[in-house]
């Protein structure tokens, strides 16, 4: 039996106010199975749908923080400035002006939430304007290589040759001056002189008997530097081409799988059947931490599919109504959802996934190869009575694709649909109540 995963990660805008309710985290940890297609396709959706909410929260946060900020300072810098006949008068002001941004962070918060239980509300709702077909051949991909870094192909500059010193020149003194002793002056100046040439001439050839080993040293180092530069640039070609050759592989294998499918899939065989169902769910991405799970297997004889969704647990749905500020402890604290609000959107969630599937499968095989659906919508969760993990049904149901093509889902109400498809749906999903998945009839 194939497993296919859809859903996304538990990073997500199900997880508001850190420091409010640690805990609020929709989603569930599971071991995943997906065919190599079907999991390419599922990772694109989920990486552009979390970049758009990270971007908006990011965006979103950072509004408000600066907005905050700023009426704090101004409220801060006022009251400094402010004479004692206007202390009090701007305190009130600082103290009006940080009340204000806290209510305008459960404005915040509250929207927020409100988008969340909108998104959960609207999940049949949510699938029914788009067209759920793949086209497999819209999944073909080309190559594209990275442009090469040239910087090493550029030859080290070769080092200024290094001259020659020029000669010493000897330097004559100048005539000596006074009307007394200038003939001794001037040998005694001479004497200087030579000595001064001695010791220029002599440092002049100790650098001339340096230069050719110096010049040999240069050489030596340039010749190696460039040996260098050469050989990490045959490595960095090497490399290139190696990654290069990785990611031709890797489309190919990509672009092969695909075709193989297709080719398949025309015959309707068993294995591209159940892929290409496993595409079909994984381009349907819930709402972001909002996981889902499809395990599939087709029966080509009766062309039924048979399929079971996994959707997270009820300890994982949120409970919060809504936020509010309470000024006496400046905090912003949780407001829980009634017993009754929490059981009808838990067993909303069930019927409509049920639904939802059910119509994006049948919507999408437009060959016609899957004639009907057993369906299974249950969650993995820890048994309270055991301690061990359990699964457990909470809907079943049989649809032929022409019964089910009768329906208007625009406009229905899940559970009264279900019941008319002859569902077998729990009674209290949220408490855990199991259904009587036994014997559930067909359309």
């Amino acid at each position: 039996m194939e497993s296919i995963q859809d859903g996304s990660s538990n990073t997500s805008i199900f997880y508001l106010l850190d420091n409010v309710n640690e805990n609020f985290i929709w989603g569930f940890d599971v071991a995943h199975r997906r065919g190599f297609l079907a999991e390419m396709q599922h990772q694109a959706k989920v990486a552009e749908q979390r970049q758009r909410a990270a971007s908006r929260e990011q965006a979103a946060s950072a509004r408000r923080a600066e907005q905050a900020w700023k009426a704090d300072q101004r409220a801060q810098v006022a009251l400094q400035r402010a004479s004692e006949a206007d202390r009090k008068r701007f305190e009130k002001e600082a103290n009006d002006a940080h009340v204000a941004s806290r209510q305008a962070e459960v404005e915040q918060l509250n929207a927020e939430l409100a988008t969340v239980y909108d998104q959960v509300d609207s999940l049949l709702e949510s699938t029914l304007a788009v067209d759920d077909y793949v086209d497999l051949a819209s999944l073909r991909r080309k190559v594209e290589h990275p442009a090469f870094d040239r910087r090493l192909e550029t030859p080290i500059l070769a080092p200024e040759p290094l001259l020659d010193p020029p000669a010493p020149v000897f330097q004559p003194p100048a005539p000596p001056t006074g009307l007394f002793g200038r003939k001794k002056k001037l040998a005694e100046a001479n004497l200087h002189a030579e000595a001064a040439f001695s010791r220029a001439q002599a440092n002049w050839e100790h650098e001339m008997a340096q230069l050719p080993g110096r010049r040999q040293e240069i050489a030596a180092k340039y010749a190696a530097d460039e040996n260098n530069r050469k050989q990490r640039l045959a490595a960095a070609q090497a490399r290139y081409l190696d990654e290069c050759a990785a990611r031709e592989a890797e489309v190919n294998q990509h672009n092969a799988s695909l075709d193989e499918l297709m080719a398949n899939l025309s015959y309707g065989s068993v294995e591209a059947v159940q892929e290409y169902v496993g595409i079909v769910l994984a381009n349907s991405v819930y709402p972001e931490g909002f996981t889902v799970e499809h395990e599939a297997q087709f029966e080509p004889g009766t062309a039924e599919l048979a399929l079971r969704v996994l959707v997270p647990s009820p300890d994982q749905i949120p409970t919060i109504k809504s936020y509010k500020y309470v000024k006496a402890s400046d905090e912003i604290t949780p407001v829980a959802l009634s017993q009754k609000e929490s059981k009808d959107r838990y067993a909303g969630i069930v019927h409509q996934v049920a639904l939802r599937t059910l119509h994006e499968i049948f919507e999408a095989d437009r060959r016609t190869l899957i004639q009907s659906i057993a369906l299974e919508v249950g969650t993995q969760t820890i048994n309270p009575a055991t301690g061990n993990e359990t699964y457990i049904p909470f809907a079943a149901v049989g649809a032929s694709r022409d019964a089910f093509s009768t329906i208007d889902l625009s406009a229905v109400v899940p559970a009264a649909t279900l019941e008319h498809l002859g569902a077998a749906v729990s009674k209290n999903p949220l408490g855990l109540t199991p259904a009587n998945v036994s014997g559930v009839r067909r359309s």
